[in-house]
């Protein structure tokens, strides 16, 4: 079960204005709305790193796909969160195929979003080789953690713990959260 995240979604219409759509997403969950929320980029300083949320303790993700802003949440004491979604059915993806884009095997959508949920939760994103992450446990539930899989990346000296969660309709969506202990990057 993921209990330490909370997910929301909202239908986007325009491009232009998919950040905002997820920034109202992020205030609602959180309940403030006037809180101030980033995600510059700590290499170039544009705006596509991670989500930051000021004066509340909280970690949040975004992520966008098929007409959709979706928003994933969790307490800081929790770790960071990293949520993916990305569209069950994609004509040009689904025609081209996932093979060799995390390692030498084919790959599935499912496959994908968990491991760039795990990057995200990293805080790292793509400056970690997709192909490094080793997702384990995707057969069910972990009676330990509650986690219904663990990501192993780079750099870290201990696993992330992910789920697969429900989200809109006809988006696959996963969620992860990378524990507050220093990695050696």
């Amino acid at each position: 079960m993921s209990e330490p995240i909370r997910l929301g979604w909202a239908p986007v219409t325009d491009r232009d204005h998919r950040r905002e759509v997820a920034w109202r997403l992020v205030r609602e969950l959180i309940g403030q709305p006037g809180i101030r929320i980033s995600n510059r980029c700590p290499r170039c300083g544009a705006d596509h790193g991670p989500v930051e949320v000021e004066g509340v303790a909280v970690t949040a993700s975004v992520s966008y796909a098929a007409g959709w802003a979706v928003v994933a949440l969790a307490p800081a004491a929790a770790g960071t969160v990293g949520v993916d979604a990305e569209p069950e059915v994609d004509l040009r993806r689904d025609r081209t195929g996932l093979t060799g884009v995390l390692g030498a095997g084919p790959a599935t959508t499912r496959d994908w979003v968990r491991v760039e949920a795990a990057l995200k939760a990293d805080r790292r994103g793509l400056r970690v080789e997709p192909a490094l992450v080793h997702v384990t446990g995707t057969d069910g539930t972990d009676d330990t953690t509650g986690a219904s899989w663990r990501a192993r990346v780079p750099g870290r000296a201990h696993p992330l713990l992910g789920w697969d969660l429900d989200g809109p309709p006809g988006v696959l969506v996963s969620a992860a959260l990378a524990s507050l202990e220093p990695a050696d990057r």
